[in-house]
């Protein structure tokens, strides 16, 4: 039984915590990483929120706008910009190039311009360099330069650069001066993405593409062009999600207004993008773009993806743990319960369950030995129902037994009585006979009395009612019924009895000491010496009737309490009935009290003792 429960509670708690393991292990590598991004999404959606708010606030103030750039970047680890309906970043379309008797080449056609070109840099480069970026257009002011571009709505993308590195002469009639590398020495700037969306809708109506030739007659780069080395303008990818953004606005692959959300995953990292379109206080649509990278859940759930090898050991060692817990602890006390109720099962209420917690298996331990005392008493007394019915059956059969054997003898008497009366033979002895037949029925009576009383002691149904009496007076009572056969024998009868209150029932000691004192009347020889006494013994009053005569053979002492015992069968069978003294045995057991008989050097002594009140 030891292996079965233990192996069971053992697959039990495996299967628990390989359950709980299971569910911690979707929970972090599937539904949390889920859970993180919503919950991500919702703050930075309310902190961008917060920022339109603030940035609404702060009319032209530039330096002010990248401070709570810098500030939304710290506090929600996202990059932010805000753009305008072309999509370009706010601030950066302060960087131009003004050219001089420049030309537009457009479908093979050229047309003269002098209009001043916006070169937003920021969309021409991945990441700004703060050594070299404007070195680009530094010192470039009456160098040939060829801008490549889409244009659309009167705006134009440029999207490449070509700008000799020596000063040229320019020559208008010869447009294609810088394409024909007619120049050896030429810088390039290039928007990547732009250029390829460019090529690949070349031949489409929808988009014009441009190339306009000049030479640079004037570079505006602000004074203050911290702008171009700030933190959300210096990461490439947030810059490449902005160009992509701008694209899709040129191509109109974007439609407004705007989804709130966009997901998308370079170099095995998540990222989030959220676009807000509002209105600035000119009226004119701005969009506020906002990306957050999933990385540290990423890097999180990886982490724990390795880690659970060290997990999984560890449930191991602790399924190794409770399995032992388990057998000390829960198996142990139910082996014990198990072994008690075998025991209990063969009728052995010896054996209890040691209650060692309040738990429910202290309650099991409890009930099983509250079960085991409740069959034991049950039991017990079935036990002492069954004896006292066969305790009634052998008194009912000894009692048969034995009034069929006394009653032989007077029954033959009378009977040879009646035969003589019958016959006429000695009619002058009639009384002689009557009397005889007479003295017979009073026996016979007096035996079947004792014989009913005896039965009704040794049923073991009988219950003693006890009462408060005085045993000196009891004694002196008897006495004085007695006397006259004391007298008739001429015996000398000592009575040294104390006034002593006693618990016993009065009509059945009484019987006891008239049992005693006629047993000792009858075997003390003529003139002979009788002594009743009392002596105190503590809480006990030990009585004691004491006769002159012959002992009793030491053999036989036990035997004097025994119904028909006849140590003296002649005078026995004249006088008793051979019951007075195993009736007193049965009253003194039922009073729970010591009793005896034993010789002196005179005679016998027979003794019993009383509980005091």
């Amino acid at each position: 039984m030891r292996n079965r429960i233990v192996v069971k509670l053992f697959l039990l708690t495996s299967g628990l915590c390989i359950l709980i393991l299971a569910s911690i292990f979707i929970g972090q590598t599937i539904l949390f990483e889920d859970y993180y991004a919503n919950n991500k999404l919702n703050q930075l959606s309310q902190a961008v929120d917060s920022f339109i708010v603030d940035y609404q606030k702060l009319d032209e103030d530039e330096i002010r706008r990248q401070e709570l750039e810098q500030q939304f970047y710290q506090e929600n680890n996202a990059w932010i910009a805000v753009l305008d309906k072309h999509g370009y970043i706010n601030g950066t379309k302060d960087y131009s190039v003004q050219l001089d008797q420049g030309f537009v080449l457009e479908d093979e056609l050229v047309t003269y311009t002098d209009q001043q070109f916006v070169i937003p840099i920021s969309y021409l480069e991945d990441t700004y360099n703060e050594n070299d970026q404007l070195d680009f257009f530094d010192g470039k002011e009456n160098r040939l330069i060829e801008i490549h571009g889409i244009e659309k709505d009167d705006e134009i993308y440029p999207y490449e650069l070509i700008v000799s590195t020596e000063e040229v002469v320019y020559e208008p009639q010869n447009p294609f001066y810088l394409l024909n590398g007619g120049i050896d020495n030429v810088s390039f700037w290039k928007n990547t993405a732009l250029a390829a969306e460019a090529e690949k809708h070349k031949d489409s109506k929808k988009i014009v593409n441009q190339i306009i030739y000049g030479s640079i007659d004037d570079i505006h780069i602000p004074s203050n062009n911290s702008l171009l080395y700030a933190s959300t303008l210096s990461n490439r990818l947030f810059l490449e999600r902005i160009k992509q953004f701008q694209i899709d606005l040129i191509f109109n692959r974007t439609q407004v207004p705007l989804s709130d959300e966009l997901e998308y995953e370079e170099n095995g990292i998540n990222y989030r993008v959220l676009i807000n379109e509002q209105k600035d206080s000119n009226g004119e649509t701005i969009y506020f773009f906002t990306m957050a990278s999933l990385q540290p859940i990423d890097e999180a759930v990886e982490m724990m993806k390795d880690y659970y090898i060290y997990i999984i050991l560890g449930v191991l060692v602790l399924i190794l743990l409770v399995a032992f817990y388990y057998s000390k602890k829960i198996a142990s006390p139910l082996l014990k319960i198990n072994n008690t109720a075998k025991r209990i099962a063969n009728l052995d209420f010896k054996e209890r369950v040691p209650v060692k917690s309040k738990d429910e298996i202290g309650e099991l331990a409890k009930n099983i030995n509250s079960l085991s005392d409740t069959l034991h008493s049950y039991i017990r007394a079935l036990q002492q129902d069954i004896e006292k019915e066969r305790q009634l059956e052998l008194t009912r059969k000894s009692f048969i037994a034995g009034v069929s054997h006394e009653l032989k003898t007077p029954l033959s008497i009378m009977k040879s009585c009646i035969d003589i009366l019958q016959d006429g033979v000695a009619k002058d002895k009639r009384e002689y006979y009557f009397a005889a037949m007479s003295q017979e029925v009073n026996r016979m009576d007096r035996l079947i009395v004792d014989m009913l009383e005896l039965a009704k002691f040794e049923s073991g149904t009988y219950k003693m009612k006890m009462e408060v009496f005085r045993i000196d007076e009891l004694i002196h009572n008897v006495y004085q019924q007695l006397l006259i056969k004391a007298h008739d024998k001429e015996l000398h009868v000592h009575v040294n009895v104390e006034p002593i209150e006693v618990v016993a029932n009065e009509h059945w000691i009484e019987q006891v000491v008239t049992n005693f004192v006629t047993n000792a009347i009858r075997h003390t020889p003529e003139s002979g010496n009788i002594t009743i006494n009392t002596n105190e013994e503590d809480s006990k009053v030990k009585i004691t009737i004491e006769n002159e005569g012959s002992s009793i053979d030491p053999d036989q002492l036990e035997k004097v309490w025994d119904r028909f015992y006849q140590g003296d069968k002649n005078q026995r069978s004249k006088e008793g009935t051979g019951l007075g003294l195993a009736i007193s045995k049965n009253i003194l057991l039922l009073h729970d009290v010591e009793y005896g008989v034993y010789n002196t050097d005179t005679g016998v002594c027979f003794y019993f003792y009383l509980n005091k009140t």
